[in-house]
């Protein structure tokens, strides 16, 4: 069974390498994927939507060009594993979601779908073999309109830049006359001290 191009094991190495370790829901996440595309016209652009922040987003990562970092892939989180993949001009596009009424016959993944079982007292090797056989079984896939809201959010022009007299580093223009940081919405504790032998 394939996920896209890759064999089960090779993605599954692309899990590891990517992720850090083969998780459950970045495997599923490839058959979310596979399905998705299978309803979708064929050489399409789209963006994507994630409906969870764990593991799902890292599946579509890996397996289409839609990421955080160019801004194909939006993470709203409303708690469901389920991933959206849309034209993204038009909007149309087809939601696949894990389907607890299908987890009947796979013990384990519903084990781990409803966190029944903590990660120590899983049987990973089972329950990896039961996400293989299943595949696209245990999915539900739906097509869609994305809201219009959502859609042609084209990259902005990013703002203009001044500089922070306090911390001396580049602050967005549209910020107070001190950067965040120096507002003390910084996310470290400790105070920042530039190490010897750098300038930056």
């Amino acid at each position: 069974m394939n996920i896209l191009s890759y064999t089960f094991e090779e993605y599954l190495e692309r899990v590891k390498s990517f992720h850090g370790f083969a998780a459950p829901g970045v495997i599923i996440g490839g058959f979310m994927v596979e399905l998705a595309y299978k309803h979708l016209p064929k050489g399409g652009l789209f963006d994507a939507i994630c409906e969870t922040e764990k593991c799902l987003p890292d599946a579509i990562q890996l397996l289409t060009p839609c990421t955080i970092g160019n801004g194909w892939l939006r993470i709203i989180n409303i708690g469901c594993f389920a991933l959206t993949l849309y034209d993204k001009d038009n909007g149309k596009g087809i939601r696949v979601s894990l389907d607890p009424l299908k987890l009947d016959a796979c013990p384990e993944i519903k084990s781990w779908f409803y966190r029944q079982k903590s990660k120590e007292e899983q049987d990973s090797q089972l329950l990896m073999e039961e996400i293989r056989q299943a595949g696209a079984s245990i999915l539900s896939a739906h097509q869609v309109k994305v809201d219009p809201a959502l859609l042609n959010n084209k990259h902005k022009r990013r703002a203009d830049s001044t500089l922070c007299p306090i911390l001396k580093g580049v602050k967005p223009s549209a910020d107070d006359k001190i950067c965040l940081g120096c507002q003390g919405k910084i996310p470290y504790i400790k105070e920042m001290s530039m190490l010897e032998g750098t300038n930056y």
